[in-house]
Parts: structure tokens; sequence; C-alpha cells
């Protein structure tokens, strides 16, 4: 994270902007509400719950507070995804800017499916977060279309993928699903089949379906396409 300081704007409203950070990363969020506090911006940071019920408290706490702009984390620790936070906020009128050690494009997309302005990284220097909060003040664009549509264009693309991917899982019986999740564990074919209670020459036809369902060639990579979706097997 690199702190270069900005040249200073020449007086405007910018006492009368409030911000909101919503972060649950201690350092990041202190350094960026001392520089945007330099610049002269109403900034005030927001607890984070700690478990991932409903977003309904923390929601009200930042509307209560009614900043004009919230720079949003999408990683929030034990309270889960930020970007379920995102439409609500836009649909009450506050700016959401997204500052995300994410690179996963297609997550960037998402947050503008939502409503988000723009999605910031936190590798670049704070200059860059202070410059788009000061054209948010200016009623500037912070988004060009060409940006906003690549984005939101790769947001679809892992969309579908996902669903595609989802659809070949649900293929699966109930007992391959039981197998594969075994698999997910680290299990042999040996484990399975003592456990099952079934003989060996059993699970590989089993998980020879899997892998025909899954259209991959391992159980490396079945095991990899399960995690890749967040596939969970049924109880086992």
């Amino acid at each position: 994270m690199t702190m270069t300081m900005p040249v200073t704007q020449p007086p405007s409203t910018r006492a009368k902007l409030r911000i909101l950070i919503v972060e649950d990363h201690m350092l990041f969020a202190e350094s960026l509400e001392l520089v945007l506090s330099v610049e002269g911006y109403d900034v005030r940071r927001i607890a984070v719950p700690d478990n991932s019920g409903s977003p309904g408290a923390l929601l009200s706490s930042v509307v209560r507070l009614r900043p004009r702009i919230v720079l949003l984390d999408l990683d929030l620790g034990g309270f889960g995804d930020g970007v379920r936070l995102i439409a609500p906020l836009a649909k009450a009128g506050i700016n959401v800017v997204v500052v995300t050690a994410s690179a996963d494009r297609g997550r960037w997309g998402e947050a503008i499916r939502y409503g988000a302005r723009t999605v910031l990284s936190k590798a670049q220097p704070l200059s860059g977060i202070l410059a788009t909060v000061r054209r948010i003040n200016e009623g500037l664009p912070v988004l060009t279309h060409e940006e906003r549509e690549d984005l939101l264009r790769t947001w679809h693309q892992q969309r579908s993928q996902l669903q595609e991917l989802m659809g070949r899982l649900s293929m699966l019986t109930a007992r391959e699903s039981q197998v594969l999740g075994r698999l997910m564990q680290g299990r042999t074919v040996h484990d399975i089949a003592a456990l099952s209670v079934v003989s060996e020459a059993t699970v590989r036809t089993q998980v020879k379906a899997i892998l025909a369902k899954l259209e991959v060639s391992s159980q490396l990579a079945a095991v990899g396409l399960a995690h890749q979706v967040g596939w969970r097997p049924p109880a086992l």
C-alpha cells in the first residue's frame, strides 16, 4: 500500500462531504481515514460484525450516518462478502466505491452490477482513491462506459460458466455426490470402499461416472471443479 499524498484541491464543500469506511482491515482503514481527514473530508469508520448474519443492522448503522460516499471492502472477515451491501446502499442514494484486494474482475463486475460507482484496487496509491472521491464530490463520472461494459461482460461470462458447472454437478446421483464428497476430504478409493462397505471396483465405477459427468479426466480435477464453484456434498 503506497501512501502517496495528492496535491490538495482548492477549498470546496469537502468538509460537508461525509465519507464512511466499511473495512475490516484496521491498518488500511486507519490509513485511509487519516489521508481523507487531512484532505478536509468528514470521515467516519464503522465496526463490521464478526458474524455472517443478516446485514440489516450494519445497513441501518450506515444509513443512519447519512454518508454521501461509502468506501466498501468486498472481503469483510467473518461478516462475509460485502457485495450484499451494495444494492441497498445504492438504493438509499449512497455512492458506493468498492476498494478491494481482490483481483477477480468477475467480482468487480458483480459489484458494478449491483450498483457500485466503481471498483478500486487496494494495490494502487491512496491518491487514486482520493481522486475518485474528489470526482464524485464534483459530480464527475468515475468509470467510463467501456470500463463498465467490460466488467459487466466479465461478470456475466463467469456467472454463465458457474451455472454450467453447477449443472454438471447436479447430474450426479446421491451416491456419486457422496463419493465426490469423500474425494474432497482426501479419501482414497480404498478408504471410500471401506467406509461404504462396498468393493473398490464399485467405487472405481462410481468415480468413472463422476469424471464423465463433470467432463474432467482425473479425480484431482473433479475435486478442483467442486471447490471452484463452492459445491458442498450431501451429509455423509
